[in-house]
């Protein structure tokens, strides 16, 4: 029997390109304890909790010819040390040197001879603080089967229970006769799928993934607006391999004094604040910005809550729904609140006719998912065409309740989600214990002035919050 990669993991191992790497990022700020955080402890906890996400001790093995998807194996030669590693910046190490070290890491590939994930403490931090960034390849995290790593290190306890024992030992791995005899069997018994394996390996890996998510009709729910092309922006453009990262952090009672003044969703909230500021982006660059002028984006996640009470995306603990969705933002309305109107219009919209998909990750370990649902918004976005939409933007709500790694409080937390072809941005966004973290991918060249729209994003924010006074 082999663990064969599904159709959507396949798509994603054979997007990963020398421009677009396809991993997901999750930096957590934390308070360093008294007798400190080390290497070596960071190993321990790591591997006390591994057996909770086995696909990380796993790695890709293709099949010969392409004959067939490839498989998950166990690596028998696994090396946590190879995967938590350890950085340091220049003490006293600013917030600027952390994103620039965060933005250098983002931009190198995975090594897909072995499993395809990486963690790294950095220490050096002012303020006596430390941070781990992990980063975890698309097609590893399904959100069902493989959870995101950093889902299962982090405690909502100061104490953390350890986990339980476990003697793991990699189980013997295949010959290559021996998947080129099951590709052939798949070729017998499952002729679609090596229609669709060829597809892929011929070039076609778009084409394939979309037919996929259409027919599993998992994730990608798109409504009208899907059936024209974006508006031409700066926003897409070629794209280098390298990155700029800048964060935002903001006040997640802003958002829930806005929802509570105009009976919105605290997602229009923020799709509105994110308008605004492209708008003064657009406008900082001296592009032309008309009424008409709008920003189609691709909001892969858009999770609430059941319950006869409106919906809420800040209450991680009761079950969830994942839908995605285009959306034209508005951009060209100089008024904050009509902004927020016709953002509060469309989505209702969406919510009338879309589909609802269960999400049963989103309370699973502790109620901390943001990582893995972030990845999974960016499976959902990878499956449609790239001219469909200018700009990705995830959001995935977190606790609100501190968390731990190893008895260290986690005092900010910034997800990273991937850049896709001919984007030159995508905006992340978690909220955690009061706050809501924006995570800025961005091209290196082509978006040099990312800083700008975080500034933005504050001006934006601060617009509407005056708007509701």
């Amino acid at each position: 029997m082999v663990n064969r990669l599904t159709t959507q993991d396949a798509a994603f191992y054979f997007l990963e390109a020398g421009t677009t790497p396809m991993h997901v990022g999750s930096l957590g700020i934390f308070r360093q304890l008294r007798n400190g955080i080390d290497h070596e402890e960071l190993l321990r906890l790591v591997e006390d909790r591994l057996g909770s996400v086995p696909r990380y001790r796993q790695r890709v093995r293709e099949v010969a010819f392409g004959l067939a998807r490839p498989v998950w194996v166990d690596d028998s030669d696994f090396d946590i040390t190879y995967h938590v590693r350890r950085s340091a910046l220049p003490k006293p190490g600013s917030d600027e040197q952390l994103m620039d070290l965060i933005a250098r890491l983002t931009s190198r590939p995975l090594d897909s001879t072995r499993p395809l994930w990486e963690m790294y403490l950095v220490e050096g931090l002012s303020r006596n603080r430390f941070a781990i960034f992990t980063k975890s390849h698309s097609s590893l995290v399904d959100g069902e089967a493989a959870p995101e790593i950093s889902q299962v290190i982090f405690d909502p306890e100061k104490n953390r229970a350890p986990g339980p024992e476990e003697l793991w030992m990699p189980a013997r791995p295949p010959s290559d006769t021996s998947l080129l005899v099951s590709a052939l069997a798949d070729l017998v018994t499952s002729p679609g799928d090596g229609i669709a394996q060829a597809r892929a390996m011929f070039n076609d890996v778009t084409t394939s993934l979309t037919e996929a998510v259409s027919a599993l009709g998992k994730l990608a729910e798109v409504v009208r607006t899907a059936t024209q092309v974006a508006p031409s922006s700066p926003l897409n453009a070629t794209i280098s391999r390298n990155r700029r990262l800048a964060v935002a952090k903001t006040s997640l009672e802003d958002y829930r004094r806005i929802r509570a003044r105009y009976g919105c969703e605290i997602n229009d909230v923020i799709l509105t604040v994110i308008a605004g500021a492209m708008r003064n982006w657009l406008l900082s660059r001296g592009e032309p910005v008309t009424e008409a002028t709008t920003v189609r984006a691709m909001v892969p996640m858009s999770v609430y809550t059941d319950g006869p009470e409106s919906p809420d995306v800040d209450d991680p603990q009761a079950p969830g729904h994942v839908s995605s969705f285009l959306i034209d933002l508005p951009v060209g309305e100089p008024n904050a609140v009509v902004r927020l109107s016709h953002v509060a219009h469309a989505t209702e919209a969406f919510a009338r006719q879309g589909r609802r998909v269960t999400a049963q990750t989103m309370v699973r370990m502790s109620g901390f998912a943001p990582a893995t649902l972030h990845a999974m918004s960016s499976r959902a976005a990878s499956s449609l065409s790239q001219r469909m939409f200018n700009l990705m933007i995830t959001n995935a709500p977190g606790p609100q309740f501190p968390l731990y790694l190893g008895g260290a409080r986690m005092l900010e937390m910034y997800p990273v989600s991937p850049l896709l072809k001919n984007q030159t941005l995508s905006i992340a966004l978690t909220s955690y214990d009061g706050n809501v973290y924006y995570g800025l991918n961005a091209d290196r060249d082509a978006m040099s002035d990312v800083d700008v729209v975080r500034s933005l994003i504050f001006e934006s924010l601060e617009e509407l919050t005056d708007a509701s006074r």
